[in-house]
């Protein structure tokens, strides 16, 4: 996950009413953390992308759906010696330290300001699932796909016993009732302790987690991998290279 601005959705993930259980700092920067380490893993499947797209082209120019510069620490040396630059999209503008990045306003479900492939690859890790529905999730599907002639797109697997936004097993298999009065009742996930009822139904519906069925529709096009644990499916990658096929309208 990530914790930009991402999608045509403005439901906030991250609530202000308590101090959160959990940070970015702890999950997403600590080399050492579980979260890194799976997202280390993952870049398996993305450096060998961008290695192709260099080795044809001698550069490789990324938009980053939903990215965050922290993100690409999982891949840091990498990046640091290779022809990349990484364009970021979000509601709100980030900072960026490092010449490799720039950011940008963008809504990753009407990214029209920008030309069919206006890039080599587009990249989106932990996004999909907050633009706030299966609408726009379509929407956002269209324009990764024809932005760029290769995509890699990351989603956590709505089946899989553990949910990673508010860390509570079974959370989204439960009414929503049952999930804003957990919301504001305990401190959990990112988010902390929410005080009203508006507040935690916020952060309930921020979150749409999609299944492997559901990925296949949004990118029919893709190769599909999974990340497991154990026997079960954790996330689910799709991939695509090559030249974009045309997509119907949803």
């Amino acid at each position: 996950m990530t914790s930009g601005s991402t999608g045509c959705s403005n439901v906030p993930l991250v609530g202000s009413a308590s101090r959160t259980r959990h940070t970015i700092e702890q999950t997403y920067l600590n080399s050492k953390s579980l979260s890194f380490q799976a997202r280390q893993r993952r870049f398996r499947f993305i450096q060998p992308l961008i290695e192709r797209i260099i080795a044809r082209k001698g550069r490789c120019r990324i938009a980053d759906i939903g990215g965050t510069e922290y993100y690409w620490e999982i891949g840091r040396d990498f990046i640091a010696q290779s022809h990349v630059e990484i364009h970021l999209f979000n509601l709100e503008p980030t900072d960026v330290q490092n010449s490799k990045f720039s950011s940008h306003f963008g809504d990753a479900c009407n990214l029209s300001e920008l030309d069919d492939n206006s890039f080599d690859m587009v990249h989106s890790n932990s996004v999909i699932e907050h633009v706030g529905g299966w609408k726009p999730a379509c929407a956002m599907a269209r324009e990764i796909s024809r932005l760029a002639p290769t995509y890699y797109v990351q989603t956590p697997n709505f089946w899989f016993p553990y949910e990673p936004h508010f860390r509570v097993p079974c959370f989204q298999f439960l009414p929503e009732q049952v999930r804003y009065r957990m919301l504001m009742s305990f401190n959990l996930g990112f988010g902390g302790r929410r005080a009203t009822i508006d507040e935690a139904m916020r952060g309930v519906q921020s979150v749409d987690l999609i299944d492997m069925a559901q990925m296949r529709e949004l990118f029919p096009d893709a190769v599909f991998k999974r990340e497991y644990v154990g026997p079960l499916t954790k996330s689910i990658m799709a991939i695509r290279e090559g030249v974009p096929t045309s997509r119907s309208t949803r």
